[in-house]
Protein backbone atom coordinates (compact mmCIF):
# COMPACT_ATOMS: atom_id res chain seq x y z
CA UNK A 1 0.00 0.00 0.00
CA UNK A 2 2.57 1.96 0.62
CA UNK A 3 4.35 1.71 -2.29
CA UNK A 4 0.96 2.47 -4.61
CA UNK A 5 0.67 5.87 -2.91
CA UNK A 6 4.23 6.79 -3.22
CA UNK A 7 4.49 5.84 -6.77
CA UNK A 8 0.56 6.46 -7.83
CA UNK A 9 0.61 6.93 -11.53
CA UNK A 10 3.09 3.96 -11.60
CA UNK A 11 0.22 1.26 -12.85
CA UNK A 12 0.64 -0.86 -9.56
CA UNK A 13 -2.69 -1.19 -8.95
CA UNK A 14 -3.12 -4.86 -10.50
CA UNK A 15 -0.41 -6.34 -8.57
CA UNK A 16 -1.17 -4.55 -4.89
CA UNK A 17 -4.68 -6.64 -5.56
CA UNK A 18 -2.60 -10.11 -5.97
CA UNK A 19 -0.61 -9.39 -3.08
CA UNK A 20 -3.74 -8.83 -1.11
CA UNK A 21 -6.03 -11.96 -2.37
CA UNK A 22 -2.39 -13.64 -1.82
CA UNK A 23 -2.83 -12.72 1.94
CA UNK A 24 -6.28 -13.60 2.56
CA UNK A 25 -6.09 -16.94 2.85
CA UNK A 26 -3.19 -16.81 6.13
CA UNK A 27 -5.59 -14.12 7.48
CA UNK A 28 -8.02 -16.75 7.46
CA UNK A 29 -6.45 -19.48 8.92
CA UNK A 30 -5.00 -17.17 11.65
CA UNK A 31 -8.63 -16.25 12.60
CA UNK A 32 -9.75 -19.76 12.45
CA UNK A 33 -7.18 -20.66 14.82
CA UNK A 34 -7.55 -17.69 17.41
CA UNK A 35 -11.34 -19.42 17.36
CA UNK A 36 -10.53 -22.57 17.99
CA UNK A 37 -8.27 -21.55 21.03
CA UNK A 38 -10.99 -19.41 22.33
CA UNK A 39 -13.31 -22.26 21.77
CA UNK A 40 -11.47 -25.12 24.05
CA UNK A 41 -10.31 -22.04 26.47
CA UNK A 42 -14.32 -21.10 26.85
CA UNK A 43 -14.66 -24.86 26.88
CA UNK A 44 -12.17 -25.98 29.69
CA UNK A 45 -13.39 -23.00 31.94
CA UNK A 46 -17.16 -24.51 31.75
CA UNK A 47 -15.89 -27.80 32.74
CA UNK A 48 -14.26 -29.16 35.82
CA UNK A 49 -11.31 -30.74 34.68
CA UNK A 50 -8.61 -32.14 37.14
CA UNK A 51 -5.43 -29.84 36.74
CA UNK A 52 -3.00 -32.74 35.23
CA UNK A 53 -4.66 -35.22 33.24
CA UNK A 54 -1.94 -37.45 32.70
CA UNK A 55 1.65 -37.65 33.83
CA UNK A 56 4.09 -39.70 31.85
CA UNK A 57 7.95 -40.62 33.22
CA UNK A 58 10.42 -43.20 32.51
CA UNK A 59 8.89 -45.61 34.94
CA UNK A 60 5.15 -45.48 33.83
CA UNK A 61 2.12 -43.67 33.45
CA UNK A 62 -0.14 -41.86 35.79
CA UNK A 63 -3.80 -41.10 34.72
CA UNK A 64 -6.07 -38.69 36.49
CA UNK A 65 -9.65 -40.37 35.83
CA UNK A 66 -12.65 -38.58 36.79
CA UNK A 67 -14.60 -39.81 39.91
CA UNK A 68 -11.49 -41.54 41.39
CA UNK A 69 -10.51 -41.16 44.76
CA UNK A 70 -6.64 -41.41 43.48
CA UNK A 71 -5.13 -41.60 40.30
CA UNK A 72 -4.49 -44.97 38.18
CA UNK A 73 -0.12 -45.84 37.97
CA UNK A 74 0.86 -48.39 34.82
CA UNK A 75 4.43 -49.25 34.42
CA UNK A 76 4.94 -49.04 30.59
CA UNK A 77 5.13 -53.02 30.04
CA UNK A 78 1.69 -52.84 30.90
CA UNK A 79 0.29 -49.89 28.39
CA UNK A 80 0.08 -50.17 24.83
CA UNK A 81 -0.96 -46.40 24.36
CA UNK A 82 -3.68 -44.47 23.46
CA UNK A 83 -6.28 -44.99 20.65
CA UNK A 84 -8.30 -42.30 19.10
CA UNK A 85 -11.18 -42.91 18.05
CA UNK A 86 -15.20 -40.87 17.70
CA UNK A 87 -18.14 -40.76 19.88
CA UNK A 88 -20.73 -39.13 19.78
CA UNK A 89 -18.75 -36.23 17.20
CA UNK A 90 -16.42 -36.21 19.57
CA UNK A 91 -12.84 -37.50 19.21
CA UNK A 92 -11.65 -39.18 22.82
CA UNK A 93 -8.40 -40.83 23.62
CA UNK A 94 -8.93 -44.75 24.79
CA UNK A 95 -6.48 -46.59 26.94
CA UNK A 96 -5.28 -48.85 25.50
CA UNK A 97 -3.75 -52.14 27.91
CA UNK A 98 -1.48 -54.76 27.19
CA UNK A 99 -3.56 -58.46 27.63
CA UNK A 100 -4.42 -60.00 30.67
CA UNK A 101 -3.55 -56.56 32.77
CA UNK A 102 -5.86 -55.90 35.38
CA UNK A 103 -6.32 -54.56 38.72
CA UNK A 104 -3.90 -57.06 40.59
CA UNK A 105 -0.96 -56.69 37.98
CA UNK A 106 2.31 -56.15 39.70
CA UNK A 107 2.99 -52.62 39.36
CA UNK A 108 -1.02 -51.38 38.33
CA UNK A 109 -2.60 -49.49 41.02
CA UNK A 110 -5.74 -48.11 40.74
CA UNK A 111 -7.73 -49.49 38.00
CA UNK A 112 -10.02 -51.03 40.38
CA UNK A 113 -11.58 -48.10 41.08
CA UNK A 114 -15.52 -47.71 40.05
CA UNK A 115 -14.82 -44.88 38.21
CA UNK A 116 -12.13 -46.19 36.18
CA UNK A 117 -13.70 -49.05 35.64
CA UNK A 118 -16.44 -47.16 34.03
CA UNK A 119 -14.45 -45.74 31.33
CA UNK A 120 -11.32 -48.55 30.71
CA UNK A 121 -12.73 -51.47 30.23
CA UNK A 122 -16.01 -52.80 32.70
CA UNK A 123 -16.06 -56.19 31.31
CA UNK A 124 -15.09 -58.42 27.99
CA UNK A 125 -19.21 -57.77 26.61
CA UNK A 126 -18.72 -53.84 27.02
CA UNK A 127 -16.79 -51.96 25.02
CA UNK A 128 -14.86 -49.07 27.13
CA UNK A 129 -16.42 -45.38 26.62
CA UNK A 130 -12.92 -43.56 26.30
CA UNK A 131 -10.95 -41.45 29.13
CA UNK A 132 -10.19 -38.37 27.70
CA UNK A 133 -12.00 -35.71 25.00
CA UNK A 134 -9.09 -34.69 22.90
CA UNK A 135 -10.43 -30.97 23.02
CA UNK A 136 -10.02 -30.80 26.83
CA UNK A 137 -6.32 -31.78 26.70
CA UNK A 138 -4.22 -28.83 26.67
CA UNK A 139 -1.42 -30.39 24.32
CA UNK A 140 -1.99 -31.65 21.03
CA UNK A 141 -2.49 -35.14 20.27
CA UNK A 142 0.57 -35.36 18.19
CA UNK A 143 2.86 -34.14 21.00
CA UNK A 144 1.45 -36.48 23.90
CA UNK A 145 1.84 -39.12 20.98
CA UNK A 146 5.74 -37.98 20.68
CA UNK A 147 6.07 -37.84 24.66
CA UNK A 148 4.78 -41.57 24.97
CA UNK A 149 6.93 -43.04 21.97
CA UNK A 150 9.86 -41.06 24.27
CA UNK A 151 9.19 -42.11 28.04
CA UNK A 152 8.26 -45.52 26.75
CA UNK A 153 11.04 -46.25 24.56
CA UNK A 154 8.86 -46.39 21.67
CA UNK A 155 6.39 -49.07 23.26
CA UNK A 156 3.33 -46.66 23.40
CA UNK A 157 1.66 -44.55 20.71
CA UNK A 158 -2.03 -43.19 19.68
CA UNK A 159 -3.05 -45.18 16.97
CA UNK A 160 -6.39 -43.78 14.82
Amino acid sequence: MAALMAFRGAGLWPFALLLIAAMVPLVLSTVQALRLDSERQRWIAANELPPVAMRMSPKGLELACEGAAYPVILPWGTVHGFKQVKIFGQFVLELKLAPGIGATTAGVRGLDQPAVRAVVKPSPLLKPTGLYLVKSLDQPVHVIDQALKHFSNGKASIVS
